[in-house]
């Protein structure tokens, strides 16, 4: 699903907007975050450096947003019988992966960002954390640190890096 929703992406921005952009974009996303960047990037033919730095850039500028405004966006949401069915289903997956932050804390939070899974990430654990009222000054660092960990885990597989380590 990422995959196919990243190259429509590329598809729809190539020859319209920089490579770099492009890749940007896709990594600010929700659901496709730095996943779906590391594919455009190497779509694109983008250098890992290069591809590296502006996935975790791209991928960490909504954080902060998330973690101060969710709660506002929420309730403004919820005031729309369509808004109040997203944020319903948002809360509701929020609520299953908090589990997982409260029983293991900083531990458990980091990992869910850290794993590049689909339902997991940067906009998933800022989400969490907003949810649960972690504190931004605790939550972000955190964040920050899993964003830089998946980033390492994609550009390893994107970029065909693994190979060297498994044989």
């Amino acid at each position: 699903m990422i995959e196919a929703l990243t190259d429509r992406l590329v598809e729809l921005f190539q020859g319209t907007l920089p490579r770099e952009l492009i890749i940007f974009i896709i990594s600010m996303l929700p659901i496709l975050e730095l996943r779906g960047g590391m594919i455009a990037a190497k779509l694109l033919g983008v250098s890992l450096g290069r591809a590296f730095v502006i996935c975790y850039l791209g991928n960490i500028v909504p954080i902060p947003f998330i973690l101060l405004f969710i709660r506002k966006i929420f309730r403004l949401l919820s005031k729309t019988k369509p808004g109040e069915k997203i944020v319903k289903k948002l809360e509701s997956t929020s609520k299953k992966k908090e589990e997982q932050v409260l029983r293991y804390k900083h531990i458990g939070l980091l990992t869910l960002v850290a794993i590049p899974l689909p339902g997991t990430g940067g906009w998933t654990g800022a989400l969490v954390a907003a949810l649960m009222d972690l504190r931004m000054r605790t939550s972000l660092p955190i964040i920050a640190l899993g964003v830089l960990i998946a980033d390492t885990l994609m550009a390893l597989i994107s970029y065909g890096l693994l190979g060297i380590f498994i044989k």
